[in-house]
């Protein structure tokens, strides 16, 4: 019994004195867990606005309930299957060719040996993440526009015929692409550069004495390093794949409905049904819709990750 009571005030003690040891750590991580704890925890009672008809006099949970009225918004469309896959087709493109990107520049930077030039080259790949998408969309449009465009201005000096992409909806879905690469891969690149730098020196330096050239190191240590990073941020990017980038579409594809086959997103077509007579129990309703499927896809993905390499999994 002695020392059933013994083992107990040591489980006890070991656990008070890692909080305290660990006091520090801890204090650092308050603010994050407050934040999310207030922005994140407590609005989910919120859900029940996509349940009721509210309006304003009644609030939230005095609102009369409609059941599952708000979601027939979007099945009744008769798009739903279309927007669904138009998101998740752009945003899985955008992740993956998105870090893919975003590691190949990392790993550029960090082989690059002039540090002035390492810092310009970070500066300037950084810049255009500032960019409002609203300059964004103009810029395209200068670049694209039929009449006054920068590429038509150069065909029509060289006696081509002209280009109408905002007539063509299958040119689309490749100049979004790459609009969002150009805007965000400068910003991505900057957590693996992080990762690579985090990297034992003394490890690079035993493969240099063994003979490993540049692209060895590469592949064999820099890369595999990265692996751990890559996953966890995959995971992380597919808890939104189903939530477009509304700014970018909107300010580059506007109203322009030739274009929405190919351009359409959940976001855009919401805002543009709900536009004249908006309602939160419509936009609750779409917003938990994304909230669910994006939750299965990180919950399988990360059940198919902790079965291969469980280290590499979030929970």
């Amino acid at each position: 019994m002695e020392q059933v009571v013994v083992k107990k005030t040591k489980n006890n003690q070991s656990f008070l004195q890692k909080v305290y040891r660990s006091r520090v750590l801890l204090l650092m991580c308050a603010p994050a867990i407050l934040f999310f704890f207030m922005f994140s925890y407590m609005p989910l009672p919120g859900i029940w606005v996509a349940f009721v008809k509210y309006n304003y006099r009644d609030g939230i949970f005095g609102s009369k309930f409609v059941g599952l009225s708000n979601f027939e918004f979007l099945i009744n469309s008769g798009k739903l299957f279309e927007l669904t896959k138009n998101t998740i087709l752009y945003n899985l493109t955008f992740i993956i060719l998105g870090n893919l990107l975003a590691v190949f520049i990392a790993i550029l930077l960090n082989e690059i040996r002039n540090k002035k030039f390492k810092k310009v080259s970070q500066t300037v790949m950084f810049l255009p993440y500032f960019i409002s998408q609203v300059l964004v969309g103009i810029l395209v449009f200068n670049m694209l526009n039929y009449d006054t465009g920068f590429v038509n201005g150069i065909l029509s000096s060289m006696g081509m015929e002209l280009w109408e992409p905002y007539s063509d909806p299958k040119v689309w879905p490749p100049i979004i692409v790459l609009v969002y690469l150009w805007q965000n891969t400068g910003y991505n690149s900057v957590v693996y550069f992080a990762a690579i730098m985090g990297i034992d020196a003394e490890i690079i330096e035993a493969s240099k004495v063994d003979g490993a050239n540049c692209f060895q190191k590469i592949r064999h240590i820099i890369i595999p390093s990265l692996k751990p990073t890559i996953v966890i941020l995959l995971l992380f990017a597919l808890g939104g794949i189903v939530k477009g980038n509304f700014g970018l579409f909107y300010n580059i594809i506007g109203t322009n409905s030739l274009l929405f086959p190919t351009t359409d997103i959940i976001e855009t077509y919401v805002y543009r049904a709900t536009m004249a007579d908006f309602n939160f129990s419509t936009a609750s309703a779409v917003g938990l819709y994304q909230s669910v499927i994006g939750f299965i896809i990180v919950v399988t993905v990360n059940y198919i990750v902790k079965k291969i390499e469980p280290d590499y999994s979030l929970f």
